[in-house]
């Protein structure tokens, strides 16, 4: 197998982040990854980011390694979030800028090289149980995608027809929701418990929190924060079978396991006290719980006030692992050195926020500057479903530090960050999907809106 220069000196360095996380006399064996994703979970949603729901083991999780406050999914949205957990890179760049339906064609760009891709290359066993929703047509399935085993809906539980498939064929239809935690935990344990001598990676995608609710008898009415806070706590229940099972094995200390979720809560849950919900670029549909654990490798009750993204873990996963990366230049990181407390933080690029393929909004470091406001049909009044993505009439700056629920812009305080930041997003834009240029070019083309709200269609006086 011939390597360029560029590809050998990613396995170098690959290479010797694998021999310094293994440290003397550990495993031989390279390191386990374990991936568990929660669809449409609220930055305010577990105990340990404030929630009155019960989340025992997911707060465990968290004393016993390192906790993020500012960790971020890479879209409001469910496809185009998975995408960019996948590749590194963002949803927009694979074809993903928003959410595919059944009847869909298209899926996650057969040219991009997913987490399961890199690790199988690598020696890894790959299983992928729940939520896929990066395509449903064959040559996008998870088989086709880098994964050895799949088990669960290849997309939305809301979404017609509900089916629940093994490998490629389905094995039920409609799907029995109240069981389908507890089902998709009993494969994650079977998958752990017969790939324990062998690397693996388990991307555990739950369905849960996702509309419609559901929950075992088990769980149903167990909670104090009705079927919701129900469907949370048999989540945090599944974390706990799947932590048991890896310990059970003495897996804990050779594993790398990772939870965290797709976007913010949709019309229940909590996005604590942040802006927004589940399709917008403010915080609340965005910003997510991140815990990770790593005996004896990730600090206990490590408290992270960084920021970091989705898109880092397919970077962070490849270095630990000392897989070689993907040849589609990335979007995210290596944050190993900040999981393990030797880095305050990653040294990364501006992070933009796509809605679509609308790109709204900007970080660097704690500032973040709005540019444009897109609201989606599900979150607006029917008579105000009229222009999509609307240009502010002035750039919004918002010091996440000071004011995280941005409600106070710093904007007029601040040009030469605004400036900064808006000259930063140009320079990117010529590397982005014509789509996203094109969409940009339309944005800057309307008249701007003073409020950010819009100019709505106005609905004729009625007949008499």
């Amino acid at each position: 197998m011939r390597f360029s220069r560029r590809e050998f000196a990613r396995v170098v360095a690959g290479g010797a982040a694998f021999s310094a996380i293994r440290g003397k006399g550990a495993a031989a064996q390279p390191p386990n990854i374990v991936m568990i994703l929660a669809d449409d979970l609220g930055y305010g949603d577990l105990g340990s980011y404030g929630s009155k729901i019960l989340t025992p083991n997911l707060d465990g999780m968290g004393e016993e390694g390192v906790l993020f406050r500012h960790f971020y999914a890479a879209s409001p949205v469910c496809s185009a979030s998975r995408a960019a957990l996948l590749t590194g890179r963002y949803g927009v760049r694979g074809g993903v800028p928003n959410v595919f339906s059944p009847s869909d064609k298209a899926g996650l760009h057969v040219s991009e090289t997913t987490m399961a891709d890199m690790l199988k290359s690598s020696g890894y066993k790959t299983g992928c149980v729940g939520k896929w929703h990066l395509g449903s047509q064959p040559q996008y399935l998870p088989t086709a995608r880098g994964f050895d085993e799949y088990y669960g809906i290849p997309y939305s539980n809301d979404q017609y027809p509900s089916i629940l498939m093994q490998g490629t064929t389905v094995i039920e239809s409609p799907v029995d929701l109240d069981t389908i935690t507890r089902r998709y935990t009993q494969q994650a344990v079977k998958f752990i418990q017969q790939n324990k001598d062998t690397p693996f990676f388990l991307y555990m995608a739950h369905t849960a929190p996702h509309v419609p609710l559901a929950a075992s008898k088990e769980f149903r009415g167990k909670s104090s924060l009705g079927l919701y806070g129900d469907v949370v706590e048999e989540m945090d229940w599944s974390v706990g079978q799947i932590l048991s099972t890896l310990d059970g094995l003495g897996l804990g200390s050779n594993t790398l396991v990772m939870f965290s979720s797709d976007n913010g809560p949709f019309f229940q849950g909590s996005p604590g006290k942040l802006r927004g919900r589940k399709g917008e670029t403010f915080e609340g549909g965005m910003r997510e719980p991140f815990i990770a654990r790593f005996r004896g490798k990730i600090p206990s009750g490590k408290r992270v006030p960084s920021f970091a993204t989705l898109l880092d873990v397919l970077p962070t996963v490849a270095g630990l692992t000392g897989s070689v990366l993907p040849k589609n230049p990335l979007d995210g990181v290596d944050i190993w050195p900040v999981l393990t407390g030797e880095a305050e933080s990653a040294d990364r690029p501006l992070f933009l926020y796509f809605n679509d393929w609308n790109l709204q909004c900007a970080r660097l470091g704690r500032w973040k500057l709005h540019m444009a406001r897109y609201n989606g049909p599900s979150f607006i009044p029917p008579l105000k479903q009229g222009r999509m993505n609307l240009r502010l009439l002035n750039a919004e700056l918002y010091d996440l530090e000071t004011d995280p629920e941005e409600s106070y812009s710093a904007a007029d305080e601040n040009p030469g960050i605004v400036a900064d930041i808006r000259s930063r997003v140009e320079s990117l834009l010529p590397g982005m999907p014509g789509e996203v240029r094109s969409a940009w070019m339309d944005t800057q083309n309307r008249p701007a809106e003073p409020n950010g709200l819009g100019e709505w269609p106005v609905p004729a006086a009625p007949d008499n």
